[in-house]
């Protein structure tokens, strides 16, 4: 027996039905204003979005597909060094929280790693009690899967010029433990990825009053979208000057920062080479001199 609802839902043609998703996950309107616009009543709308992004997250998944082969971390690592100058970097790292409103306040946490060109490659969303204590990276998947290699990343390898190896790095901010997979610098790339997505996606600048579930489906089909529409782009270094603005917010140290000899070592290593011929721009002293300022 056929619903009022599946009438409805059969007389709106596939086209509108992304069109009325794409704007609200562009522009962040309600439903009631989306029905102004559309002609579709927000009741309707209501179920047309969550359907229509699980429908994106569907068929974009090989665009949430993390690299699994130690070929495609080396391609990612060649764009870091050609784009940024940092050898041996494998993904920048950032987490940032925002709020929505559902039976009170609550906080979608999007913990997320992107390559050279603000595509993610990797992320991980939690919200409120998903959220461990320890931080979200370390209740996340990636530290262990880091530590156990099944990320498959490549061997330890000299950076240009000097002689002793060292491992492929991710960079974060100094709010993630220093590990020796873990390094602290190239945050720009991570934070123009956030500003970028949310730019795009206004749906994720304001409070969102869905459930936690359609917030989740919501958020995914947000970055699916985000790394289609940059899948042949090449960035240009000198295209985004300063990280865009977002309106996520950090969520601070992500469990304990104590870092260990073998990481200090490693870190050593990086600084020397930054600080030699082989790995200087010529640029870093005018910008250290101004930060001493």
């Amino acid at each position: 027996m056929w619903s009022l609802y599946s009438i409805m839902q059969y007389t709106i043609s596939p086209r509108n039905r992304l069109e009325v998703t794409l704007r609200f996950l562009a522009t962040g309107e309600t439903y009631r204003s989306l029905m102004y616009q559309t002609r579709i009543h927000e009741s309707t709308i209501s179920r047309i979005v969550p359907e229509v992004c699980s429908a994106i997250i569907k068929h974009l998944r090989t665009n949430l597909k993390p690299p699994c082969t130690v070929d495609e971390w080396r391609n990612i690592a060649k764009d870091f060094n050609a784009l940024w100058n940092f050898p041996h970097c494998l993904g920048a790292l950032d987490d940032g929280s925002y709020y929505y409103n559902y039976k009170g306040e609550h906080i979608i946490v999007l913990l997320a790693m992107s390559d050279a060109h603000y595509r993610f490659i990797y992320f991980n969303l939690g919200i409120n009690g998903r959220v461990s204590d320890g931080g979200v990276y370390q209740a996340s998947y990636l530290p262990r899967a880091i530590e156990k290699n099944e990320l498959h990343f490549p061997n330890p390898e000299a950076l240009p010029g000097r002689n002793t190896k060292v491992p492929y790095v991710i960079v974060a901010d100094d709010a993630f433990p220093l590990s020796k997979h873990l390094l602290s610098r190239a945050r720009r790339i991570i934070e123009n990825a956030f500003g970028i997505l949310c730019n795009r996606f206004r749906v994720l600048l304001n409070p969102i009053n869905l459930s936690a579930a359609k917030v989740e489906i919501v958020t995914l089909a947000c970055v699916a979208l985000h790394n289609y529409l940059l899948k042949d782009v090449i960035v240009h270094p000198d295209a985004v000057a300063e990280p865009l603005p977002t309106n996520l917010t950090k969520v601070g140290i992500q469990g304990g920062n104590k870092s260990s000899l073998e990481a200090r070592n490693i870190r050593d290593e990086f600084k020397a080479y930054f600080n030699s011929d082989q790995g200087k721009v010529d640029w870093q002293e005018n910008s250290i001199e101004r930060h001493n300022l």
